[in-house]
């Protein structure tokens, strides 16, 4: 079992009881999916905001596995080594 080091921007911190990051423990499947998937078991009003209904990350979130996007690797499949931290960010967007 590994413990993953989740970091939330300020926004969705009221969906994790305040807390700027969480450590969410995986057993061996350690990828972005699994650890939504966990978090949908745990804290499932700050999962929704990260995945829609479908269970697809929603296109306003990224989520970085240490420093990569992972919408530029497996996506969901993306693989989170031991040690590295998970990055929450919603999209800036404006006019």
């Amino acid at each position: 079992m590994i413990e993953v080091p989740v970091r939330l921007p300020a926004i969705l911190r009221g969906f994790a009881g305040g807390q700027a990051v969480l450590h969410v423990p995986l057993d061996g499947n350690a990828t972005v999916g699994a650890l939504l998937d966990r978090l949908a078991a745990e804290r499932p009003a700050l999962e929704r905001r990260i995945r829609d209904e479908r269970g697809v990350l929603r296109p306003h979130v990224n989520v970085f596995v240490h420093k990569t996007n992972v919408r530029d690797t497996g996506g969901l499949a993306t693989e989170i080594p031991p040690g590295v931290e998970v990055l929450v960010i919603p999209a800036v967007s404006g006019g």
